[in-house]
């Protein structure tokens, strides 16, 4: 008599530098686990047949890699976007959702604030001047205090409240308008688009990519912002126009940018954005620190157990599939 063979959890791709966590909270269940690197739906439905579950960082699961993976019960994503996992198409084969939403709020809500800061003193250019031999402040005669500037949080889930929290400290008064229409949050006036990009003298995005949050940020949008503004990206790169932003950066329409994610990643060398000298650029960091980054792994791993071992997952996004189960009517 042989043992019947462990269900095992499948990694699609990874470009972490191990999954040595992943593997030990997976392995410590009694289940196994195995890295592959898929680019494709081909390559995930070849790959990864024998799932019982899915962890995903890049790879596309759609409905022909779901119906091609007839054991696979769940679908996990390290971090908080499923743009790539065609979730009704999960929902309809009984399989669940998960993703990681709250690993990194401190972490990229403090890089929000950090491009503010940065881009409100002026110090990629007091930076840039004192590498080449310019010591005055004639570089920077735009700088005005913090204390009393308007900010615009354009969403207002977990991280949106954690900005709006940091800034209200500072002295800033903080305004927001939130596409899933959010409750309120204790020191933040709700208002309407219009108003928000009227108002502002900082505009941070923390609203997910959707149909209706694409190119949100747009030639029209830039507009309508405040003259002098400046605007802050930590979310989704999707939700601004990546061309609409560099000709209002290179027209004097906004004041300045701080991206951190961009419609692609990594941009291609000699886009005109990396010639913005008020633009401040970082490679989609926001979310990382080496605490945030265990989390993440850890808790990826820990959602996909649960499901596979038929315990509830913390953050299933489709529960209708929970209640259906793989092979359900």
């Amino acid at each position: 008599m042989t043992d019947a063979p462990r269900a095992t959890v499948f990694v699609t791709d990874c470009d972490h530098p191990s999954v040595a966590i992943e593997r030990r909270i997976v392995e410590d269940a009694g289940l196994g686990l195995e890295l592959r690197q898929c680019r494709t739906e081909e390559e995930v439905a070849v790959a990864c047949r024998d799932a019982a579950g899915l962890i995903v960082q890049y790879a596309p699961i759609t409905r022909a890699v779901l119906s091609s993976l007839p054991r696979c019960r769940v679908v996990v994503r390290y971090g908080v976007g499923t743009d790539t996992v065609d979730i009704d198409a999960a929902t309809d084969l009984g399989v669940a959702v998960c993703n990681v939403p709250d690993y990194g709020v401190e972490e990229v809500s403090d890089h929000a604030l950090a491009l503010l800061l940065a881009l409100g003193r002026g110090i990629g250019t007091l930076d840039r001047a004192v590498r080449g031999g310019d010591w005055s402040l004639a570089t920077t005669p735009g700088i005005r205090r913090l204390r009393g500037r308007v900010l615009g949080l354009v969403g207002l889930g977990r991280i949106g409240r954690a900005v709006a929290r940091k800034a209200l400290a500072l002295g800033l008064e903080v305004i927001a308008h939130d596409p899933a229409a959010a409750p309120p949050t204790a020191g933040v006036t709700p208002v309407g688009l219009d108003e928000l990009l009227t108002r502002s003298d900082f505009v941070s995005l923390h609203a997910p990519l959707l149909p209706a949050t694409r190119h949100l940020f747009d030639d029209a949008a830039f507009g309508r912002m405040k003259p002098g503004a400046f605007l802050i990206n930590t979310a989704r790169g999707g939700l601004v126009d990546t061309d609409a932003l560099t000709r209002a950066l290179a027209e004097g329409r906004l004041a300045g940018a701080g991206i951190d994610v961009l419609e692609q990643e990594p941009i291609a060398p000699g886009h005109p954005l990396l010639d913005q000298p008020n633009c401040l650029l970082t490679p989609h960091a926001g979310w990382f620190s080496r605490d945030a980054f265990a989390e993440l792994k850890a808790k990826a791993a820990e959602e996909a157990v649960a499901v596979v071992t038929g315990a509830a997952p913390r953050y299933c996004l489709n529960p209708k599939a929970l209640e259906r189960g793989r092979g359900g009517g």
